[in-house]
């Protein structure tokens, strides 16, 4: 039932196109959406019976805001610019990329080829991405022997051991020519984009020559690397009878769901596929979520934009091109317009698979996180963090924060801390200042970005943790967000939940969990996970401060020798096993070099 504020406002919708703002009882947005009629569109929310997702928005909405504009277009883009501002919990939100690799050709006066993770906008060539890193690793390979570029560092002043193998054109020792790069560069995208059959006359061409000069070694290389191009690059099938590199989109929409499948082809072939399923909340076209998953696919770090984007019919081609500065089209026959009813299929395929494990997954997840909020008198929350310190003895102490949403683990969001104040071991005090610095940065730094905060904070500890948290909180950054700590009984085992707060006059009592629930499972799991986390991130630093320790004790070495030492070899035992050039090329003196080789 609509509240009182929100029938009044309900009345006055205008019947035009715009975007709404969907608010919580704290006035966060919780979801953005468009509509081509805005009075229809946002009455549905209230004035329809909804199921799954959307009854749980409609549940949480005490307010909205609307704004207007003048066209379909128009509203696209706003609501793309808004879903990015406010990052709306019920909005589809999009994990960040799956980290396949690309193989990159630099944009430098002595370009290079390497494999990448991270896509920057420098003018550099970025193919892929490859679903297999091994295969990435061997075209890599293949193509610095056949088309070589740079493969040093580049100004050496003599030739390095890949020029003298025939994979480096010599930067190293000398000025090659851009036109010399530029030929290579012209092959390598060739080669890329599916012209095989070029490179296979070359290749055979270089093999005779090499027989006929009885460099048989050489030739039995090369034979190697046509077997390659045999086995791993014509192996795949061609689908499509051009090089165009594409990405098809299709989707499939059932129970309130939307399965997203998308098809990468690269060299005529397809290359990889990737399935996204999310619960719909927009009581409009599911065709508007589709767009919108679209957008923010390619608005990760690490995606390089197609060609050419095919969707299915019903889409605003138009729109969805301007946002993304690429041609979006949907076939209308032949084999573009078959694989887009096989991605379709897929989706459905996919979407039908996840209804089977969707029921026992959310009794697991959510209902154990229900269980939690249930226990402690609050409403339903979506994110719970939790906090927890280590130290030896008071040395190298840090702090560890991971964040938990309806009942999974969400470990994009995980934070380590290295705490500023020195320890007291043995003194109670140590826990409360750790406690007090790692909250106030935490959620000071949430309000000065204007970030969504937790619906719960659980400290692992008892009542002085949960004390130093709230004073924080609630005196210095005047924040209400509930606190509770996990606490342990004499064996170290978890088995209540503490919750009050003295500071608003609220009591503190020991609220007991059913050991045998989800929601004392996803309790323990939390405390367990946010120990693991922080134990890890304290031996890293440790062992990390304790090899720094152990190379400022060398005689000669400053912060700076050491700091480059440490970058590059990452452990003692590996300085220990350089050689004196190795050493060297890290950027020391001969001197430096010889110290640290004896010291050690």
């Amino acid at each position: 039932m609509a509240s009182e504020l929100i029938e009044n406002k309900l009345k006055l919708l205008p019947a035009k196109p715009g975007c709404y703002l969907m608010k919580d009882i704290n006035g966060k947005v919780i979801y953005v959406g468009k509509s081509k009629n805005l009075k229809n569109r946002v009455r549905s929310y209230f004035k329809s019976t909804q199921v799954g997702r959307r009854a749980e928005l409609v549940n949480e909405i005490r307010d909205y805001d609307i704004i207007t504009v003048s066209t379909d277009k128009e509203a696209f883009l706003l609501e793309v610019t808004l879903i990015k501002k406010y990052q709306p919990y019920y909005n589809v939100q999009l994990k960040q990329g799956t980290g396949y690799p690309y193989i990159e050709i630099t944009n430098e006066r002595d370009p290079q080829t390497k494999l990448t993770s991270i896509i920057r906008k420098d003018g550099g060539y970025y193919f892929g991405p490859y679903p297999n890193v091994y295969a990435a690793q061997a075209t890599l390979k293949f193509i610095q022997k056949v088309f070589p570029l740079r493969r040093c560092n580049g100004k050496q002043k003599r030739p390095c051991l890949y020029y003298h193998m025939g994979q480096c054109l010599g930067a190293c020792f000398k000025t090659v020519p851009k036109s010399e790069y530029d030929a290579q560069i012209k092959k390598i995208k060739s080669f890329l984009n599916g012209d095989i059959a070029s490179v296979k006359q070359e290749l055979n061409q270089r093999m005779e020559e090499a027989s006929q000069n009885l460099e048989f070694e050489r030739a039995a290389d090369i034979r190697d690397q046509l077997k390659y191009i045999e086995e791993t690059v014509e192996k795949q099938k061609i689908i499509s009878n051009d090089n165009t590199q594409r990405d098809i989109f299709n989707f499939y929409v059932d129970k309130s769901w939307i399965s997203v499948q998308v098809f990468f082809l690269r060299q005529a072939k397809l290359l990889r596929r990737e399935t996204r399923m999310y619960p719909l909340t927009d009581t409009g076209d599911p065709e508007d979520a589709f767009a919108s998953v679209i957008v923010q696919f390619y608005g990760q770090k690490n995606r390089v934009l197609p060609k050419e984007v095919l969707v299915p019919e019903g889409i605003d081609n138009e729109a969805l091109s301007e946002v993304l500065k690429v041609p979006v089209r949907t076939p209308k026959r032949g084999q573009k317009r078959a694989l887009l009813k096989m991605a379709k299929e897929n989706a459905k395929l996919k979407l039908d698979d996840k209804f089977r494990l969707l029921e026992l997954g959310n009794r697991k997840t959510k209902g154990a996180q229900k269980e939690i909020f249930d226990a402690l008198g609050l409403p339903y929350g979506h994110v719970i963090e939790s906090f927890d310190h280590s130290h030896i003895q008071g040395t190298d102490p840090v702090s560890a924060l991971v964040v938990f949403k309806d009942g999974e683990p969400d470990k994009n969001s995980y934070r380590k801390y290295k705490l500023k104040g020195e320890v007291e071991h043995q003194n109670g005090g140590d826990e409360v200042r750790n406690t007090r610095e790692v909250v106030r940065r935490r959620y000071g730094r949430l309000l000065r970005e204007h970030k969504a905060m937790p619906d719960l904070i659980l400290m692992d500890g008892g009542q002085i943790q949960v004390d130093a948290c709230q004073d924080v909180l609630r005196n210095e950054l005047n924040l209400n967000i509930p606190v509770a700590g996990m606490v342990k009984d004499d064996k170290h085992r978890t088995n209540h939940l503490l919750y009050g707060d003295l500071i608003n006059g609220v009591p503190m009592k020991l609220i007991p969990l059913d050991p045998k629930s989800q929601g004392f499972y996803l309790m323990t799991r939390i405390q367990d996970e946010v120990h693991r986390f922080a134990i890890t991130f304290h031996r890293r630093t440790h062992a990390k401060n304790a090899l720094s320790s152990k190379l400022d004790s060398i005689k000669g070495i400053g912060p700076k020798s050491r700091n480059k030492l440490l970058r590059h070899f990452g452990s003692i035992k590996k300085i220990k096993e350089a050689s004196i050039d190795e050493l060297r090329e890290v950027g020391l003196t001969l001197p430096q070099a010889q110290t640290v080789k004896l010291t050690l």
